[in-house]
């Protein structure tokens, strides 16, 4: 009888670096391509000060582009496990969006990732194609030991509600079938419905997108509850990186992720 119990071992060393016992915290920075530079300042749209960030703050991966990965995730910043993004579309099409690759597995292997990304739209009249790319880069990140984590957002003409427990939780599933380690979803502050997420999902990690900037008191009650729903971790950016005080923040969240601590815990020590 087949042992489906253990992870493949080719990824064995991909899951220890970016999910070490089972959790994650992971610094995104796609929003220049996918929002443009208005969510970034004079200081923050320098990649080298994300990079700065995920070093000093011990993320388990960054994710970014590409481009950003050849230009920046270099010499000491080469510590953090890299998650390459292999898709990518701007703010211009979100009616009927559709985002299909541009990067290759090989290409991102060859960078150092210890994984690579994909977002697909549940629900656009093209998620036929997203689908099989994704499909297929699963296929040939597996093969080269790499981690694959999809960033999955149920929206477009089919979809009334995008964080609707039942469209997150058909999201999580098709991620998983399709062969997905990691599914990226957004948090919709229902514990008992993010449960059923979880749930749905197998055996792939759920982690929670941290969204937009949002008060810190306010951010931390949203990692606690999606921790409360068995999520595996957070994919943060912009309410790191825009933060004035961007490691203190992070601490507070490694608090709530790793250690437990409630969000008022965590909060009171980040006003220390």
């Amino acid at each position: 009888m087949i042992n489906t119990q253990k992870k493949p071992a080719v990824r064995t060393s991909a899951y220890s670096k970016v999910l070490p016992k089972g959790k994650t915290l992971i610094l995104a920075c796609d929003q220049g391509f996918e929002h443009g530079p208005k969510d970034f300042n004079i200081k923050n749209i320098d990649p080298d000060h994300i990079m700065d960030i995920a070093l000093e703050g011990r993320y388990n991966a960054v994710a970014v582009q590409a481009g950003i990965a050849e230009k920046y995730h270099v010499a000491h910043f080469r510590d953090i496990p890299l998650i390459v993004k292999l898709n990518g579309k701007t703010r211009f099409d979100n009616d009927d969006p559709v985002s299909l690759q541009h990067t290759s597995v090989e290409y991102a292997s060859r960078l150092g990732a210890s994984g690579v990304g994909y977002t697909i739209y549940l629900g656009s009249s093209r998620e036929q194609e997203m689908f099989v790319e994704f499909g297929r880069i699963c296929e040939e990140a597996h093969r080269k030991g790499l981690l694959a984590v999809c960033w999955m957002y149920p929206r477009g003409p089919f979809i009334d509600d995008e964080v609707s427990t039942d469209n997150l939780a058909y999201g999580a599933r098709v991620a998983m079938e399709l062969g997905a380690d990691m599914v990226k979803l957004k948090f919709n502050g229902d514990v008992e419905g993010m449960k059923w997420v979880v749930k749905c999902a197998g055996r792939a990690k759920v982690v929670i997108a941290g969204g937009s900037k949002t008060g810190d008191l306010d951010f931390l009650k949203l990692a606690e509850a999606a921790m409360k729903s068995g999520a595996a971790g957070f994919a943060v950016g912009r309410n790191v990186w825009q933060n004035d005080r961007p490691l203190d923040l992070t601490k507070a969240l490694k608090d709530v992720v790793f250690h437990g601590k409630t969000a008022d815990e965590a909060f009171e020590a980040l006003k220390k």
